[in-house]
């Protein structure tokens, strides 16, 4: 990773983009060592992380991690899920939060010097090449070691420089003293302890 003592940080998190690549590459992130690997590169000024919430009254799956997110330095945006039925009748529940994050990177841009986007979704591409002519470096964090690879080739090649997520591994993986630490949704299904979404209910587009 190329980073300068004197730089301005931001960490911009898509968080299911996010977790599906970890979840490809079979690890689950420790987000407190996370924050705190970046906060030695430079001047960390925002660490946000992007998410949406699904409504439900009697539980929410993700809660847990948004609140330990919030309290381990991370600055919160969520936003609730749409749900809707596609065209084969099967629910499905959308969560886009591309826009939020997208607006936060250009208003903040004027203050940092290095915005790390931690997503590999092509659809950022311009925004990276906007914010780059603000005189702001872009680090993208994903992978191209998942099948498939979880960033986009537009994305990457867009981007100062591209850190592989499996080359940050040993640094931020989270190692649960018990792995069948589940969150049981009331439909009787699991989430991991860390998951923000399921691709199989959630569709981030």
């Amino acid at each position: 990773m190329v980073f300068y003592p004197q730089e301005r940080i931001g960490l911009f998190i898509d968080g299911s983009n996010l977790y599906a690549a970890a979840r490809a590459l079979n690890f689950d992130i420790d987000y407190k060592g996370l924050i705190e690997l970046f906060a030695d590169k430079g001047h960390l000024i925002r660490a946000l992380y992007y998410t949406a919430l699904v409504d439900d009254q009697e539980y929410s799956p993700i809660r847990p991690l948004v609140d330990r997110l919030d309290y381990n330095g991370y600055t919160m945006v969520t936003k609730p899920t749409k749900e809707f039925t596609d065209t084969s009748g099967r629910r499905k529940i959308k969560g886009n939060m591309d826009i939020e994050l997208a607006i936060d990177v250009m208003e903040m841009a004027d203050h940092l010097d290095h915005v790390v986007l931690f997503s590999g979704d092509g659809d950022f591409r311009r925004l990276v090449e906007a914010v780059q002519r603000h005189g702001v470096r872009v680090t993208v964090v994903s992978t191209v070691r998942s099948q498939p690879p979880m960033v986009a080739d537009e994305l990457r090649r867009q981007a100062d420089n591209f850190v592989e997520l499996q080359d940050l591994q040993p640094e931020i993986e989270r190692v649960l003293a018990n792995r069948d630490d589940h969150h049981h949704l009331p439909n009787g299904n699991t989430l991991p302890h860390d998951a923000d979404a399921d691709p199989d209910i959630l569709e981030s587009a």
